[in-house]
């Protein structure tokens, strides 16, 4: 596996400057974010002359993109927002190429509409249900024109709240272009952490197959709690990484959840983590 971070992890004031702390830290690629180069996260455009900088900077280093953030609330109330969302998100989609990646990661929205990371009595429903199903499928389209794939990940603040959701939500798309997003932390409701390596087993026979990236952070207690450092709250990161081996899964690992000056600590753990595997 590759080790890599959220770029926005370090803040700096130039895009150079930001990849440079990105390589000295240890890590081999981002999970880029294009507020890191002066943009909104979803922009109304991006000029070529951008992509190349952003692009050459990453080669120049030594490290590659993996993904490329492209989350917004997608089942927002707001119908004119959403919509400039997708148009924002195409733009996004159609950079990709320009920019050395082929994967957008995504949130599967929440009926809160004020934190899309924020869980709402109503993101049960099968009424939040049709409405992902809607936005996906017309994600999936974006992402089938212009060659690219999304991640979605299981969350236990958004509709898509369980790895068997995530499991039903790609077999109801049916599109080879919507993979998965795992981050161990992010399975856990509330009562659940005592099943820790049942809920990781599960959530790996469900979706396994089609992980596209995985993250690597921490909890420090069950339900919303995805919050820490890797190697400083509970999951069981021998078991969380095996898991990830034995699924055949030998691609990016991104950390986040994390401060600068936690950086080291977590990259050395994570490094030892990584070097165990066989």
């Amino acid at each position: 596996m590759q080790l890599g971070v959220f770029a926005k992890t370090f803040e700096r004031d130039t895009l150079e400057a930001n990849l440079d702390a990105v390589r000295e830290s240890g890590f081999q690629c981002t999970q880029y974010n294009l507020d890191c180069a002066g943009l909104p996260t979803l922009p109304d455009e991006v000029s070529p002359e951008l992509c190349q900088q952003i692009r050459d900077a990453h080669a120049d280093r030594g490290l590659t993109m993996a993904a490329l953030s492209g989350t917004f609330n997608i089942i927002h109330d707001d119908r004119d927002e959403l919509e400039a969302n997708f148009r924002r998100l195409e733009i996004l989609a159609q950079t990709c190429a320009a920019l050395g990646t082929d994967v957008i990661t995504l949130c599967t929205g929440t009926r809160d509409q004020k934190y899309m990371w924020r869980a709402h009595p109503d993101n049960g429903t099968a009424a939040a249900w049709q409405d992902v199903v809607a936005s996906m499928r017309r994600i999936a389209d974006i992402a089938e024109a212009n060659d690219v794939y999304v991640g979605i990940e299981p969350e236990v603040n958004n509709v898509v709240d369980t790895a068997e959701k995530a499991r039903r939500l790609i077999d109801e798309l049916g599109s080879p272009r919507v993979k998965v997003v795992m981050d161990g932390a992010n399975l856990f409701h509330s009562g659940q952490l005592q099943r820790m390596h049942e809920v990781l087993d599960e959530a790996f026979a469900h979706v396994g197959r089609d992980i596209v990236i995985a993250h690597a952070k921490d909890l420090s207690h069950d339900g919303d709690a995805g919050h820490e450092a890797a190697g400083t709250g509970l999951l069981d990161y021998d078991y969380y990484l095996n898991l990830l081996w034995q699924s055949g899964f030998d691609g990016p690992l991104i950390t986040h959840g994390l401060t600068e000056a936690q950086v080291p600590l977590c990259v050395e753990f994570l490094q030892g983590k990584l070097a165990s595997l066989t």
